[in-house]
């Protein structure tokens, strides 16, 4: 126990908060349990080490553990948690849950019978608290962290703090918004920097290290996080790299099955069932037609990359500059909206909102006639008419 309090407090010394995510105001802390769900490097740890330290953490009442210590070979986590009780303890905060054997029953014990302590776990993207052993879904409040945006970039990064936007702000006064923020910043200044550099906060340790910290964020998702948490076959792991390289170089038209499953050489019935878990681990993005037929259930109408520095990563060449557009966009709305593939444009949104998404020259003609529909132009810095900048979409957050 003391160990774990030792290691708590170097981790809290050391954990800085100069910029903190606008996420830990959105999570309801009060709640006896949440959980933080996001893709490895998106900065789950920091967020919770930065509550306790902005909390004035009293070590006896507040504890941060990690259960891929080798405490937890050798003590079960309900084990801890008696001790943890006897002292005082009141505010639990569990890193890596996913790593510990049984962690939904235990959790769930431990909510059961510990009514005075309030317990915020976090986790792979994988994690699913739904369908665990235990049911945990009357009893937790979920969450789901993305990586930063082109806002908090700017102010993580470069120190430049700027206001978010609503999508629905931002549609129905574009120009009032690009306006304010012009007046204040150059917002194309570091964008380019930032779809190839920007999305997972380990950016500040450095931009030379900043592509092999990605390659070894998708090879702990690709051969730890898959086959233990969905039972991939391991043997199958390379061709999986093979098929996020192929996706990679890819323009995102129409998806034909067909010619993918021969490229990875994966089989078309175990390649939909991948798509589906590497969307899930936040490696991927599977946008769909929104109609409710047979076809939606067999496969997506797009496939895009979670992000576009993984595009960066994987793509020998960079990546198409339009796929990094798409990606960008699809990316920015995906965790707060409903976002689906549609003939008028490229997206359609919260199934009201159409977007086409193009360089500055870009002329609507295609959604001319469509009713609620908007370009996001990339190379622009203010918004004209339903053109509006594609930065702008990096502000939703």
């Amino acid at each position: 126990m003391e160990t774990l309090i030792n290691r708590c407090r170097r981790l809290i010394t050391v954990t800085k908060t100069d910029y903190v995510r606008d996420i830990i105001k959105n999570i309801n802390w009060n709640c006896r349990l949440i959980s933080i769900r996001g893709a490895r490097g998106v900065g789950k740890t920091t967020l919770m080490l930065q509550y306790l330290k902005l909390n004035n953490i009293d070590y006896k009442t507040m504890l941060y553990v990690s259960l891929d210590s080798n405490y937890f070979t050798r003590h079960t986590l309900l084990e801890f948690v008696e001790k943890f009780h006897l002292q005082g303890g009141q505010h639990l905060f569990i890193d890596e849950v996913h790593k510990y054997p049984g962690w939904s029953n235990e959790i769930k014990e431990i909510y059961d019978s510990y009514p005075n302590i309030k317990v915020v776990i976090s986790g792979s993207s994988l994690l699913d608290i739904l369908n665990a052993d235990a049911d945990l879904s009357r009893r937790c409040v979920p969450y789901e962290m993305q990586g930063l945006s082109y806002r908090e970039y700017l102010a993580m990064v470069h120190g430049i703090r700027l206001p978010s936007v609503t999508l629905e702000e931002l549609l129905k006064s574009p120009s009032t918004f690009c306006d304010k923020i012009n007046k204040k910043f150059r917002p194309m200044t570091h964008f380019e920097a930032y779809l190839r550099q920007g999305y997972y906060p380990f950016v500040l340790e450095g931009e030379t290290e900043y592509p092999l910290r990605i390659e070894n964020v998708i090879n702990f998702i690709l051969e730890i996080e898959l086959p233990q948490l969905c039972g991939v076959d391991v043997s199958n792991i390379r061709k999986i790299k093979s098929l996020l390289t192929i996706l990679a170089s890819k323009v995102p038209l129409q998806v034909d099955m067909t010619k993918i499953s021969a490229a990875a050489e994966i089989a078309r019935t175990t390649l939909l069932s991948y798509l589906q878990i590497l969307q899930r681990s936040r490696l991927l993005n599977l946008l769909y037609s929104g109609e409710d037929s047979v076809k939606k259930m067999q496969k997506p109408d797009k496939i895009y990359l979670e992000n576009p520095n993984i595009i960066d990563v994987l793509s020998l060449t960079g990546g198409n500059i339009g796929t990094v557009r798409e990606t960008f966009v699809v990316n920015q709305l995906s965790y707060q909206h409903k976002v689906e593939y549609t003939k008028a444009g490229d997206l359609i949104v919260d199934k009201k909102y159409t977007i086409e998404i193009g360089g500055k020259s870009k002329d609507g003609k295609q959604i001319a006639n469509v009713p609620d529909s908007f370009i996001a132009a990339d190379d622009t810095e203010y918004a004209n008419g339903n053109k509006i900048p594609l930065w702008a979409f990096g502000f939703l957050y």
